[in-house]
């Protein structure tokens, strides 16, 4: 039982570290913690206040309405309730995701580059000694010509 028991940890390949998804950079540590912290509660704030409720407000007065016309037909069980929540919670969904690009230039204007799939997410700054590292690995790493 002790040698299946061995043999089987021998068989598991031993887990790989991973490291950060993107390399150092060192200029990006350039930006205060409690300023980046400041924008963020601030953006959530301001989402909120300025986009999520009133869209919410709003799409539920709206459901409201149209209930009550008659266009939209109420719950026998639960009335316009169950319309009203689900056009809150899309009015406040719709609302958080509509800020999304005031908060990405607020965060630009400071310097720290917005996170997009169309922007590539590496380190644009080289430092000395990591531009000696990787002119060292190219010469290194040249396949000689074939002759």
């Amino acid at each position: 039982m002790s040698s299946e028991t061995n043999q089987q940890e021998s068989q598991t390949p031993p887990l790989k570290q991973t490291g950060w998804p993107t390399p150092y950079c060192p200029t990006s540590q350039n930006h205060d913690a409690g300023e980046i912290a400041r924008i963020r509660k601030e953006c959530r704030k301001e989402s909120f206040w300025y986009r999520a409720l009133p869209l919410s407000l709003g799409s539920m007065l709206v459901t409201q309405g149209l209930v009550a016309k008659g266009i939209f037909s109420a719950s026998p069980r639960f009335g316009a309730l169950p319309k009203m929540a689900i056009a809150g919670v899309l009015g406040f969904a719709i609302g958080k995701m509509s800020y999304i690009g005031e908060c990405q230039k607020k965060f630009q204007k400071i310097g720290v580059a917005p996170l997009a799939p169309q922007q590539k997410r590496h380190c644009p700054h080289t430092c000395k000694k990591c531009e000696a590292k990787s002119g060292s690995n190219e010469k290194e790493g040249a396949v000689p010509p074939a002759s």
